[in-house]
């Protein structure tokens, strides 16, 4: 039973991390969230424990725990590790990619090339997302996949908009996910595929170091 309520709470917490009903900075009540799911404190704070593991909330000393704040070098931490681990995903995923997926695939990066014309950067992040979401789903390692999800929610939690910073990173990376797209249908070799997605993802890393004054990923 504490089990499947700590991840009740995870999950709980975690989405409204994710959608912005807690804010950086939120003071996270441990006591209220109990009284919410109908238990004790005890599987909340395993899962108050999970989220602070994972970048998401900071525990501080006679405050408790609170939001984890957006800074540049979580986001380079987690870029850098989506940047080894989600082009090996997509890699993977690469022979389950059939046909109708490649169509709903480029479908949706066409609406993303549609989107340069009158630029929306949190439409564009929001359509970004569900690209690589289709490239890396179908994963058939349960380890990697579960990693990159976790990578992707943390941006999603610091609600990161490479694009808003970068708008002009947007139109290079439509036609680097074109390019991944013919990779795979030509059935490319898994490493080719790795070594693509792998520079799409430093190149968006990168652009974005460079805006903020940083120096390039060391990796």
């Amino acid at each position: 039973m504490t089990a499947s309520k700590s991840e009740a709470a995870y999950q709980l917490v975690s989405e409204r991390i994710v959608n912005g009903a807690y804010s950086p900075g939120y003071r996270l009540v441990l006591g209220t969230i109990a009284d919410e799911l109908g238990c004790s404190v005890v599987p909340v704070r395993e899962a108050i424990r999970r989220l602070e593991a994972e970048g998401l909330v900071h525990f501080t000393r006679n405050v408790g725990a609170t939001v984890a704040h957006v800074d540049s070098t979580l986001y380079l931490h987690t870029m850098q590790t989506l940047m080894i681990i989600e082009p090996a995903a997509t890699a993977l995923a690469a022979d389950a990619m059939d046909a109708a997926w490649l169509a709903e695939a480029r479908k949706l990066n066409d609406a993303m090339r549609q989107c340069l014309e009158d630029f929306d950067p949190v439409a564009f992040t929001r359509m970004n997302t569900e690209f690589h979401k289709l490239l890396y789903g179908q994963c058939p390692n349960p380890h990697i996949l579960d990693l990159v999800q976790r990578g992707w929610r943390r941006l999603a939690a610091m609600r990161a908009s490479s694009f808003t910073h970068i708008p002009s990173r947007a139109k290079a990376s439509v036609e680097e996910h074109e390019a991944l797209l013919e990779l795979i249908a030509n059935h490319a070799t898994p490493a080719q595929i790795e070594t693509a997605a792998r520079k799409h993802r430093a190149n968006t890393l990168n652009a974005y170091l460079a805006s903020a004054g940083m120096p390039p990923s060391a990796i």
